[in-house]
């Protein structure tokens, strides 16, 4: 079964880090992007970051210079590093890949971050 595992959310203080991790299974093959969106509540699903296999990583702007994402490619693994947490991080974020077949989606994990 294909599939996308997230792990790392979790809650935080403003300020703090936290690092997510998502595993593609092994019947996912071919795998060209990989990355991160997020959605808050009543708000539309928004690119967090993307990392194309033989190329760049994009960022959304309000995330640039906070978070990294970064994958390997052997372990078909995506990570994002997040420092530097905001309020307005607060979200679930999902894990994205897509191949010449299909796109894929994780079932999300939360990351809060609150005072």
């Amino acid at each position: 079964q294909a599939q996308l595992v997230e792990s790392g959310g979790g809650l935080v203080q403003p300020g703090e880090s936290l690092r997510l991790s998502c595993a593609a299974s092994g019947s996912i093959f071919g795998i060209d992007t990989m990355g991160w969106y997020r959605q808050a509540p009543g708000k539309q699903r928004e690119m967090v970051a993307i990392s194309k296999r033989y190329g760049s990583s994009s960022y959304a702007d309000s995330v640039k210079g906070r978070f990294t994402i970064s994958r390997d490619n052997v372990k078909n693994t995506v990570y994002l590093e997040m420092n530097s947490l905001k309020f307005e991080d607060t979200a679930v974020y999902l894990c994205y890949a897509d191949n010449s077949r299909a796109t894929y989606w994780g079932q999300g994990t939360q990351v809060t971050v609150s005072s």
